[in-house]
């Protein structure tokens, strides 16, 4: 399991990119659309201004049950032990076991 701290911190981040989400997207796209030098630099101070942690990239994904960091799987929000758990148990519907 992973320490509380840290995934106390991935929350926050996530919270801090919700809220600044629509204040970045549009300097992004204010960017794009200015021809200027001299205002693209201070569109692009302004996103620099923001809190680091509130970028998307960021985020870490991390598995729904323990809080792993690593070998998530997307479609399940869970790392590939407790998947594979979970499979071998039948808990997830639609998932077969591999063997060959």
């Amino acid at each position: 399991m992973a320490k509380k701290s840290l995934i106390q911190r991935e929350k926050k981040r996530k919270k801090l990119e919700q809220k600044y989400h629509l204040i970045r997207r549009s300097s992004k796209k204010e960017i794009s659309k200015v021809q200027s030098l001299s205002d693209k630099w201070e569109i692009h101070g302004k996103l620099q201004s923001l809190p680091r942690n509130s970028a998307p990239t960021r985020l870490h994904r991390r598995c729904f049950s323990t809080g792993r960091p690593r070998a998530n799987f997307r479609d399940f929000g869970l790392s590939g032990h407790i998947l594979r758990e979970m499979v071998h148990a039948c808990l997830l519907p639609g998932a077969t076991r591999s063997s060959w």
